[in-house]
């Protein structure tokens, strides 16, 4: 059995005069960071490996839930394959973790999101928002066995205001 965390990036700004990828969070994001990595506490979830797009907006959020969560940093990484908008890279790159991984989380970005919830769970949603946590359990013993599975919980900042 594999559990996977997915979480969309909190609300960006456009503010600033850089590129896509180097795109910070606005204040809205920075507190549905902390309002949804805070709701996850009390799930006691435990992770093997946490994966993250490169994107600033990416890993800021996902350096938000680290602190919140205390998850371990030597098991974290960024990965510019999840700076994914279609799914493929996503879906690649779930597929390509190893075996002893049972519980992972990953950051990643729209639509490559919403896309890979729609696929491989078993709820459909038109737009997982921003800062939106989805937990999927799959029936599986290795992550390239990866097939629809069970959405087991999700939470939107919508839903803690």
């Amino acid at each position: 059995m594999k559990k996977l965390t997915i979480i969309r990036h909190a609300k960006s700004s456009w503010k600033h005069n850089v590129t896509d990828h180097e795109r910070p969070l606005n204040s809205r994001g920075f507190n549905d960071a902390e309002l949804v990595s805070n709701a996850l506490i009390d799930l006691n979830l435990t992770f093997c490996k946490l994966i993250s797009s490169d994107a600033m907006r990416a890993k800021t959020t996902a350096n938000i839930f680290i602190q919140n969560l205390k998850i371990d940093k030597n098991i974290c990484s960024l990965n510019y394959n999840l700076y994914d908008f279609s799914g493929e890279n996503l879906t690649q790159t779930i597929k390509a973790c190893e075996s002893n991984i049972n519980s992972l989380i990953i950051f990643g970005h729209n639509h490559a999101i919403t896309s890979f919830v729609n696929l491989y769970g078993d709820i459909y949603f038109e737009n997982i928002p921003t800062c939106g946590v989805t937990i999927l359990e799959f029936n599986i013993d290795n992550w390239h066995e990866l097939k629809p599975g069970k959405t087991i919980k999700t939470i939107f900042p919508k839903d803690l205001k």
